[in-house]
């Protein structure tokens, strides 16, 4: 693929749906950080402190892992086409509510219950991103699409089938009680971690988990 085809595919003007994207993304990411300044207004020991602090990180980890990917995505994908932007608009959806879910399953104020209904949703949300996700890479990674050359197409498909694996392994976490310990940690939170900690191991590889970047050669 030449220089001026792989600008071609590479590039497009900016859509307002991946504007909104970004604000969505951003607004999410925004409620978790307004969460540990509503604390203030109760009596904190040292350890709710750091338990807030890695509630925080939890949930903004899997959002700008989420953002990453999918803005990787999006630099290449045709955001006009229905079935797009209609995935697009699920996408949203289940961001924007990411926060509150976790917040809920995590609550120490709510009965157990409540907490494994709340995380009970909170997978099947965290999983659909991840399915949608791997539903974009699919898209981009189709011959008859022409939007990466081969080799791209290949790696897609990989992408592809890792985040679809991931959403299995997500979604696999329901079979875990809620009440399952582990260091006085819940199990499904250790199964939640690894569509992060997998992102982030590829991320320091040579080869960035996401889009790669066209080629410059002609």
């Amino acid at each position: 693929m030449s220089t001026q085809q792989g600008e071609e595919h590479g590039k497009h003007p900016r859509p307002r749906l991946e504007t909104l994207s970004d604000l969505i993304y951003g607004l999410s990411l925004s409620i978790g950080a307004i969460s540990l300044v509503i604390t203030n207004n109760q009596r904190s020991a040292p350890g709710d402190i750091n338990r807030n602090i890695l509630e925080f990180l939890f949930v903004f980890l899997i959002l700008i892992t989420s953002w990453i990917i999918y803005t990787s995505d999006m630099s290449v994908l045709p955001v006009e086409t229905r079935l797009v932007t209609f995935l697009n608009v699920i996408l949203l959806i289940l961001v924007a509510i990411i926060p509150y879910l976790f917040d809920q399953a995590v609550s120490q104020y709510n009965l157990i219950g409540d907490q494994d209904y709340a995380s009970t949703l909170f997978a099947i949300d965290y999983a659909g991103t991840l399915l949608i996700l791997a539903g974009f890479a699919h898209i981009i990674s189709q011959e008859e699409k022409q939007l990466v050359d081969g080799d791209q197409m290949v790696r897609l498909r990989r992408i592809r089938n890792r985040l679809t694996l991931l959403t299995i392994i997500v979604l696999f976490s329901l079979a875990v009680p809620w009440s399952w310990l582990l260091f006085g940690i819940q199990v499904r939170l250790f199964i939640w971690y690894v569509p992060i900690i997998s992102f982030w191991l590829n991320r320091m590889r040579s080869r960035p988990f996401g889009v790669p970047r066209i080629s410059k050669t002609p």
